[in-house]
Order: C-alpha cells, then sequence, then structure tokens
C-alpha cells in the first residue's frame, strides 16, 4: 500500500490561545439572540413564495415555485408540527432556544400560515391562473364547460373514473371513515326527499389519475378532477338529493419511531413502522375558504382537529399538484433548458483519460447541476465497477434516483467479484421504502450492506475506490455535499471533491471502519466528523479568527450551508463579530442566527439565494491570518446533523479548488447579486431592483465565474 504518514495537527485540533480576558467573551450574551426555528422555517418558504410572486420569473416557473410552496409545507407539518404537538402532549416542558412552548409555537405558526396560505391564493387565483389563460392554458370549472365537451367528460368520468370511487357514508351505522394523509376529498351533505333527514357521506379523489382532467385533445384546458366528480354525485347518490359538497385535505404525522437499541432486526422495524404511518394522528385540516361551518365543525370534531390547525385555502387546495402543469411542453414558459457542462479536468480529448490517472495529478472540485454528474462523480463509480484492477468500493448511501445508475455500478462490481461495501441510510425520511428496496437488492447481488451506526444517520456523502497499482495499493476518493443521485444533481447545486490523496483515503477507510464495525476512532487527519468533532473543530476555528483579529491580522468568516440553529455554532459567531470578525453567511432555509444587531452582530452579513436551483452546497472558509482554510461536506449548523447524525467536512487544499469557491462566495457577497438579506427586523429582497442572478451567470460561464 501507498505509504502514509500522518500530519503533526490533526484536523479537529486547532490551537487557541486563552480568550477569557477578551471583551468578546466578558459581556454575556443577551438571553433574546436566537430566532425561533419553526418562524424561521416559513420565512423560508415564504421566500420561495416570493418567487412565485415575481413577475420577471417565466409564468410556469412560478406555478413550480406554487407547488414547492405547498409540497414543503406538507413536510413541515407532518414532521415539525407534529413533532411540537407531539411534546405538548406528552406534556414536556422543554422551550425553544428563544423562549416559547411548544403551544406558544404552535400557536404562532397556525397564525403565520394561515396568512402565507391566503397570500399564496391570490397569487394563484388572482395573478398567475388569469396569466396561464392568456397564454392558453386554462384551469375551468364544470360550469363554464360547453355541452359537447361535458358529453365527452361524461363519458370519460362513467368509464374511468366512477369504477374506483367509494362514497362513505356517516350514520349510526356508518362510523366516520378513515381519511389518508395529503388524499383530496369532497365532504358531502345529501338529504332524503321521502323524509327530509340529511346525512353526512365523504368520497376520496382517486390519487392515481391526474388532478387536472384535459377538456378536449389538441387543448391545455383542464377541469379539476374534483369538479368532474362533483358534477356527477347524482350518480353516486341516485335518490338522494345533494344539498352541498366542499373538498377537504388532511395531513398526518410523517415521523416514525423506531428504538434501534431494542429491535434487532432494524429494517424489519422500520417496515413496521412505515406501515403505521399512514395512520397517524391528524395535525392539519385544509378546507376551501367557502366551507360552510356546518361541514367545518362536523369534520374537527370527528377528526379531533383543533380549530387552530384548520387552514382556509382561497381557491384550488393542493396546489402540489401544478407540477402536472409545469410538465407541459411549453418552453416559451419555462426557463431555458441547459446542458450540464462536462469539468475540463474529464474533458476526453483524442485519447480519453481514465479518471484514475487524472485524479493522480492532483485532486477536482466539481460543481453540480452546472457541472455534469453523469461525467465526473457517476463515471468515477462506473469506471471503477468495470476497471479489472479495483479491488474494492465501499461507498454511502442516503438518497438516490428511481432507476439509480450508482445502484447499477455497485451491483455490477460485486458481480465482477469486487469487494463492494454499501452503507444504506434506511432511515432517510420519506425516502425509507426506496432504500429498502435498494438494500434488499444489493443484498441479493451480493454486496455487503449495513445500515450504519445505531442512533444515528448516517448522512454524509463518500465513496472509497482501492485500486491496485503494481506492487501499490492506491485509494480515490469523493467526498461532497450532496447525494448519489443523478435526477437530483440536474436542480440541486453542490460541491463534491474527487481525490487521491493519500491522507483523505486513509480518513475514509478509518471511517468506514467504524460505520460497519466497532472502531470508535473520532479523530482524522483531513476530515471533520459528526458527532464528535465538527461543531468543535468549527468553534475553534471561529475562536482562531478572533485571535486573528486581536492580533491585528484580520479575522474572516465565510460559511455557506442550507441551514443555521445550533446554538453553539451561533454562539461563537456573535463573539467574532462583537471582537470585530467580518462573519458572511449565506444560508438557503432555518437561520435562527439574528443578523446586524448592534453590540450583538453588526459584522455579520447573512443573505439567503433562492432560485431556479436549489442551493446545497455547504462551504465554510477560515482566512487563519491570510493561510486560508476551506472546507466541504455535508453537515448543516443544526442539533441533527452535529450530534444525531454522521456527517463528514474534507478540508480542500487544491489551489485550483480554493480559487473557485473563494470566487463563488465572494460573488454570492456583491451587492448587485440576487438574494435576500436578514436584517434586525427580517428578511428583505435584494437589490430591490433589478440584479444579477448568480445562478444563471454560472449557468453562462459554465461554472467558470470570474469576479467581473
Amino acid at each position: 500500500m501507498e505509504p502514509f504518514h500522518a500530519p503533526e495537527d490533526q484536523a479537529d485540533v486547532v490551537d487557541v490561545p486563552s480568550l477569557e480576558d477578551d471583551p468578546a467573551f466578558a459581556e454575556p450574551l443577551p438571553v433574546d439572540r436566537f430566532s425561533n426555528r419553526e418562524l424561521s422555517w416559513l420565512d423560508f418558504n415564504e421566500r420561495v413564495l416570493t418567487l412565485a410572486e415575481d413577475q420577471d420569473e417565466p409564468l410556469l416557473e412560478r406555478a413550480k415555485f406554487l407547488a414547492i410552496f405547498a409540497s414543503n409545507l406538507d413536510e413541515f407539518y407532518m414532521v415539525r408540527v407534529a413533532g411540537l404537538k407531539r411534546r405538548r402532549e406528552m406534556g414536556l416542558s422543554v422551550t425553544s432556544a428563544d423562549g416559547l412552548t411548544s403551544s406558544e409555537q404552535l400557536a404562532l405558526i397556525s397564525a403565520r400560515t394561515q396568512e402565507l396560505v391566503e397570500r399564496q391564493g391570490r397569487c394563484f387565483s388572482d395573478d398567475v391562473l388569469p396569466k396561464l389563460a392568456e397564454a392558453g392554458i386554462r384551469i375551468v370549472h364544470w360550469g363554464e364547460i360547453d355541452a359537447t365537451d361535458r358529453e365527452r367528460l361524461a363519458e370519460y368520468f362513467t368509464a374511468q373514473i366512477f369504477p374506483v370511487l367509494t362514497p362513505l357514508a356517516v350514520d349510526p351505522a356508518h362510523p366516520f371513515p378513515y381519511i389518508s394523509g395529503l388524499s383530496l376529498n369532497l365532504a358531502i351533505i345529501v338529504r332524503d326527499p321521502e323524509t327530509g333527514s340529511e346525512r353526512f357521506a365523504r368520497v376520496k379523489v382517486p390519487n392515481n389519475v391526474d388532478r387536472f382532467v384535459r377538456v378536449r385533445r389538441g387543448t391545455d384546458s383542464f377541469l379539476p378532477i374534483e369538479d368532474l366528480i362533483a358534477a356527477h354525485l347524482a350518480e353516486l347518490f341516485p335518490g338522494m338529493e345533494v344539498v352541498e359538497h366542499q373538498t377537504f385535505r388532511v395531513t398526518r404525522n410523517a415521523d416514525l419511531d423506531v428504538e434501534e437499541d431494542r429491535d434487532e432486526d432494524l429494517l424489519q422495524a422500520l417496515e413496521r413502522e412505515l406501515a403505521r404511518r399512514r395512520f397517524g394522528p391528524p395535525v392539519r385540516l385544509e378546507v376551501t375558504d367557502t366551507t360552510s361551518e356546518r361541514i367545518l365543525d362536523l369534520l374537527l370534531g370527528e377528526l379531533e382537529v383543533e380549530a387552530t390547525d384548520a387552514v382556509e385555502v382561497p381557491g384550488l387546495l393542493d396546489l402540489s399538484s401544478l407540477w402536472q402543469l409545469v410538465g407541459l411542453d411549453r418552453p416559451t414558459l419555462k426557463d431555458a433548458p441547459f446542458v450540464p457542462a462536462t469539468n475540463p479536468a474529464f474533458a476526453e480529448g483524442e485519447v480519453p483519460k481514465s479518471i484514475f490517472a487524472r485524479l493522480r495529478e492532483g485532486d477536482v472540485l466539481v460543481h453540480h447541476p452546472y457541472e455534469s454528474f453523469a461525467t465526473t462523480v457517476q463515471r468515477f463509480i462506473e469506471q471503477a465497477a468495470a476497471d479489472p484492477n479495483v479491488l474494492a468500493i465501499k461507498q454511502t448511501l442516503y438518497r438516490t434516483s428511481g432507476d439509480s445508475p450508482i445502484v447499477d455500478a455497485l451491483i455490477s462490481a460485486a458481480a465482477a467479484g469486487k469487494q463492494v461495501v454499501a452503507l444504506v441510510e434506511i432511515k432517510a425520511r420519506f425516502d425509507e421504502q426506496a432504500n429498502i428496496s435498494w438494500a434488499k437488492a444489493l443484498e441479493r447481488a451480493g454486496v455487503h450492506v449495513v445500515y450504519g451506526l445505531v442512533g444515528l444517520k448516517t448522512h454524509c456523502k463518500v465513496c472509497l475506490v482501492v485500486r491496485q497499482e503494481g506492487s501499490v495499493i492506491r485509494r480515490y476518493c469523493h467526498v461532497g455535499t450532496g447525494n448519489y443521485n443523478p435526477k437530483t444533481a440536474r436542480i440541486y447545486e453542490d460541491l463534491g471533491l474527487l481525490s487521491a490523496d493519500p491522507a483523505i483515503g486513509a480518513d475514509l477507510t478509518d471511517l468506514f471502519n467504524v460505520l460497519t464495525g466497532y472502531s470508535r476512532q473520532t479523530e482524522y487527519r483531513n476530515l471533520l466528523v459528526a458527532p464528535h468533532s465538527i461543531r468543535s473543530g468549527i468553534v475553534r476555528r471561529i475562536e482562531r479568527e478572533i485571535d486573528h483579529q486581536r492580533a491585528g491580522r484580520g479575522g474572516l468568516v465565510r460559511l455557506k450551508m442550507n441551514s443555521i440553529v445550533d446554538e453553539g455554532v451561533i454562539d461563537a459567531l456573535y463573539r467574532a463579530s462583537r471582537a470585530g470578525v467580518v462573519v458572511d453567511v449565506t444560508v438557503r432555509g432555518i437561520c435562527a442566527l439574528r443578523a446586524g444587531v448592534p453590540g450583538l452582530s453588526e459584522n455579520i452579513t447573512v443573505r439567503s439565494i433562492v432560485g431556479r436551483f436549489l442551493e446545497h452546497s455547504r462551504i465554510f472558509h477560515f482566512g487563519n491570518g491570510g493561510q486560508d482554510e476551506y472546507w466541504i461536506g455535508s453537515a448543516d449548523m443544526m442539533h441533527r446533523n452535529l450530534d444525531r447524525r454522521v456527517e463528514a467536512l474534507v478540508k480542500v487544499t487544491d489551489k485550483a479548488a480554493v480559487e473557485r469557491m473563494s470566487t463563488l462566495l465572494t460573488r454570492m457577497a456583491r451587492p448587485d447579486t440576487k438574494c435576500f438579506v436578514l436584517g434586525p427586523d427580517g428578511w428583505t429582497r435584494s437589490p430591490a431592483e433589478g440584479g444579477r442572478d448568480i445562478q444563471e451567470d454560472l449557468l453562462r460561464r459554465g461554472a467558470a465565474l470570474s469576479d467581473d
């Protein structure tokens, strides 16, 4: 094996002088220094909604942002609101970092959600919908359809919809039916013409057909399927009079509770919990704003939902279904398509160079989606699977695509006799069933499948390839910020480091020994690994910047991540700001840090970039007195990432890679870059007008940004 000598200064060891006498540490930090995590998440979803309202966005892109807003809110209620309700019902007295009880947070969430949903409804009904109609894409109601189209749609209903509908009565002989989570339903009041008595019934809208039914072939006019069903309720209740009908939707707790230390077979335990998920308690009831008090009261009572958890929606429920319209072939109403470039390091000439040969020349940083995942990371794994000199492949899989070429490559490698280890995280939320299926398929192919460590999710994105090269065994590595998923790699912004550095190879070898065996190693050479060393490593480096600032060398911290919630990291940034360190933070989602507060964070700038691509990469830059230090990896600054997950950050030292990240961070911080800026009183859009879209700039320049 290629010789390796560990450096004296390991990755998570940073010498920091005592700072107790520094003013940044002497004065206590204020108790109101944190923003509420849940309300900050709603602020993030508001930024998504702002893009839906943006008149400069292509029309179907605005519809896409409305759909994303709706899907985001569904997951927020299924997980975060469900967790708050559970804590309240268990009587837990724990408060949030900003001092709010579960009940207080739920009340604030309810009011804020209603406000945002009304705004979403107005955006759709009053703005996007009329403009779609002008462009020839119409969502119509039954009363707007002529007789010929009604006849044709009636035939479609009779042949395709009616047979699968099941009207369920509610009376002493028929209990209130189970309402599955996120399903669309019709609440119906019918009257017996002979007795005059009225009864309630429910009809579930089928979820295995398109939400919007095309009115006529060759047109882009659509009828919501619930309108089609409502127009034919007489066929479902012959001899009865339909008094009223309204649509409604229920969101249920979708969190899982698997006691790993008790359950001997984690896979079987998780499959059992997945079967129970659909029966989780309701956490939200959505109704149209035209719903009568009679129906609303009945639903609240039968579903045992509090009135504060009922959200009145103007117009259509479940705008996540707008993805169907986004999929229409209307290129003039969408962002221009793009083809990811191949990273120049891997561009093939007349004689294609293997990825292994290129990595022996030095590290390569890849930037998705601007640079192709298929010709870099995917090719790296596929070449390893096909190369007869490769002895072993070890890889983590958190989320991947339904037809995953990565999984196919691992299966091929195992079939070729290579040692293949796949750490499949079967607890990846909402991908549990897919990952269980992948795990079983990999096991059948002879891959060594492991599920990680008890009590921890394995979220790091790492791959290790061991290759025989003459008398030397060399290790090739990938450490990334995003999943091994070629589909999301086209819409998620991520970074990945491909390297043949012996130190990184040794680190990944040690990390996989932790994940697959009984190793308790916590210190590495070029990695910071949670749950042991990421928080402490980041905080130490922030404190080192305070020392540089105090010594006159200038302090600089630049961070880019999805979310920042961890109090220890935030407090370190506050202390750095008080000491005069320049702190620049780019955060896509949740931000519990308060920026620009006099005496606390006036040296901290926080921005959020929300756009065509989901900003997903995590970059950590420390000025280090002119000896700049850059790290990338899978971890956000959140409790779950730092305490309850296996995460990995890798130190990037390649000069070209460092220059690319420096340019990226500098470009994001330019005052003319379109973003949202956090101030003491909340988020504002910047610049107010115009501005440059960094994502579009990267597309035009092939990710090779200059500072002009």
